[in-house]
């Protein structure tokens, strides 16, 4: 047996594990998101649903989710873990925010490129005003979102999972 071959599963439990955090990621963005969706159709009174505005809503909560579990590889906000865990989600919140925006920054950009349009054209045309909105709410749904990750960095993945997820009974 070479060395490969012990490395394979080895692979395979990180890529399972990995495909894990986006989902779980993934599945906490899209509740926010398609429940923003909704609110904005009821107070816009359009009672007619827009399937596409939760389909884009969707594809938002992947590509964040990928962006965030990206930024965590790269170690984005560990200078703050050994604070309180409070501070260190809405230090991690603020930073992860940021890195959206710059993102959805880079996105409009590339969009109008692809459109023909020139960079500065793009730039200029860029409503930052709705940018920065769509920050705030990203800001305010990471809050809740980096709390459970760090209690589960602090309490280990599995106890923290049975504590969610199973009966306390012993």
């Amino acid at each position: 047996m070479n060395s490969n071959d012990s490395a394979r599963p080895s692979l395979k439990r990180k890529a399972i594990h990995e495909a894990m955090e986006l989902a779980w990621v993934f599945a906490f963005l899209a509740f926010f998101f398609c429940a923003l969706v909704t609110y904005s159709t009821l107070l816009l009174r359009e009672f007619h649903i827009k399937y596409l505005s939760y389909a884009f809503a969707l594809l938002n909560a992947l590509i964040i989710a990928k962006v965030i579990l990206i930024g965590e590889l790269a170690h984005f906000g560990k200078k703050y873990e050994a604070r309180p865990l409070l501070l260190s989600a809405i230090y991690k919140a603020f930073l992860f925010s940021l890195l959206v925006f710059g993102f959805h920054f880079a996105e409009e950009a590339i969009k109008g490129l692809l459109h023909g349009v020139t960079v500065a054209r793009t730039f200029h045309e860029i409503r930052i005003d709705d940018l920065l909105g769509r920050s705030i709410v990203i800001f305010c749904v990471f809050i809740p979102l980096f709390a459970f990750r760090e209690f589960r960095r602090v309490l280990g993945e599995d106890k923290f999972y049975n504590l969610l997820f199973r009966s306390r009974e012993t």
